[in-house]
């Protein structure tokens, strides 16, 4: 697939229910057997329909030929959520999505950002790595479960951002 074909767009409220797919299906692939149960247990369809559809106003989406394809969210100095629709790995999506996550980034002040990975995810570890990001080493991520706080072993990555 060519860059050319991508076009990276802040999301609108119209992009949420195709966010929440890419969403829910990615992180699946890539946290499944990566953390505890009680979080997959609450990581529901409508939960990620909620949660695509408060967003937006921090999401740009990745639009290949009309088609919602990616997405990535920051969070003040965070990079949040990058996620890219199965069908479309390994094409440069997710480098385009990484290169305006940082920009905008940049554009809000920040001079530095940081990322959280599940431990065990070495794909998305690989390409942090890859994309000049830092793993400043293994924490504990803790998600607002139902019934308290859910720990989850990750690595915390960082990268300076150039002015």
């Amino acid at each position: 697939m060519s860059a050319a074909r991508i076009t990276i767009r802040p999301a609108l409220a119209d992009d949420a229910p195709a966010i929440a797919a890419i969403w829910e299906s990615a992180w699946r692939d890539a946290h499944l057997g990566n953390v505890p149960d009680s979080l997959v247990e609450m990581r529901t369809p409508e939960s990620f329909r909620e949660r695509a559809a408060a967003r937006v106003p921090e999401t740009s989406v990745a639009v290949v030929e009309g088609v919602v394809a990616g997405f990535v969210t920051n969070a003040d100095d965070e990079l949040e959520q990058l996620f890219v629709d199965r069908a479309y790995r390994g094409t440069g999506l997710a480098d385009a999505l990484m290169v305006d996550a940082e920009r905008r980034l940049r554009e809000a002040g920040h001079r530095q950002a940081w990322l959280a990975v599940v431990a065990g995810n070495a794909r998305a570890r690989r390409f942090y790595e890859r994309s000049g990001w830092t793993d400043e080493g293994p924490f504990e991520y803790v998600a607002d479960g139902p019934d308290g706080p859910i720990s989850v072993a990750a690595h915390r990555y960082v990268k300076a951002l150039a002015g």
